[in-house]
């Protein structure tokens, strides 16, 4: 299907999952094309503007449109915010980490850009959810990424007791995150109600120079030291 003629093209552009060399972890193309934008719509509007000087972006950001979208923006100020692909300008989408649209909003500002007809173009980057399952030695084929897990202790062991359940009867990887200051309950309560031989990876500061990527059966986990309080970290279950 062709796209809407005289309308901009709307770019995902992946963050940095951390540190402070873009260089060191995306193409040369999304350096080329972010610093030829003037629209962008963001998350977090301090944490955006910091990741585009990384990048070498010099251009006054007095002459640089933003639109936040995050928990505060309602639902209805999102057609607002591609309001410059209608006019025929480029835009690019910035995630707070990582490629844009994965446990991110915006996710609806690409389905209404889909809705529109718009062209939408997803440049290469970091996806610590993707980098966290090629290195788990686990299943690629079949893996589904469930976000965030529920933060009370007794639904959060509920929906641990399912995703292992799926490890065994669909021989299917199973993929989640959390906020970093929860990582310890979160080990906690997987520790509390696997299984001793299911798998888990945990999966630590991917891209940095302190990253760590284990993978260990629950009961030697449960020997192991813990060292990954307030780290950005995705967990990952398991069962050959």
């Amino acid at each position: 299907m062709n796209h809407k003629k005289n309308t901009g093209t709307l770019y995902l552009i992946p963050a940095l999952l951390g540190g402070e060399n873009t260089h060191d972890v995306l193409p040369e193309l999304n350096h080329t094309v972010i610093n030829r934008l003037r629209h962008f719509i963001v998350e977090d509007l301090r944490s955006a503007r910091r990741f585009l000087r990384k990048t070498g972006f010099t251009h006054d950001f007095s002459n640089v449109t933003f639109g936040e979208i995050n928990k505060h923006t309602d639902p209805s100020e999102y057609v607002q915010r591609i309001q410059p692909l209608e006019e025929g300008f480029d835009m690019g989408l910035i995630s707070e980490a990582g490629v844009p649209c994965l446990a991110d909003p915006g996710a609806e500002i690409v389905k209404i850009a889909q809705q529109r007809n718009l062209q939408v173009v997803p440049l290469t980057g970091p996806s610590s959810i993707i980098l966290a399952l090629i290195a788990s030695g686990f299943n690629g084929q079949n893996f589904c990424f469930h976000g965030y897990l529920p933060v009370k202790p007794p639904e959060r062991e509920q929906k641990i007791t399912e995703l292992e359940k799926n490890c065994y009867a669909r021989h299917q990887t199973q993929i989640f995150i959390e906020t970093p200051y929860r990582n310890l309950a979160m080990i906690d309560s997987l520790l509390k109600k696997c299984r001793g031989e299911t798998l888990l990876c945990i999966a630590c500061n991917i891209t940095l120079p302190e990253e760590s990527i284990r993978t260990m059966p629950v009961a030697e986990w449960k020997k192991s030291a813990l060292p990954y309080h307030k780290k950005p970290t995705v967990f990952l279950l398991f069962h050959p």
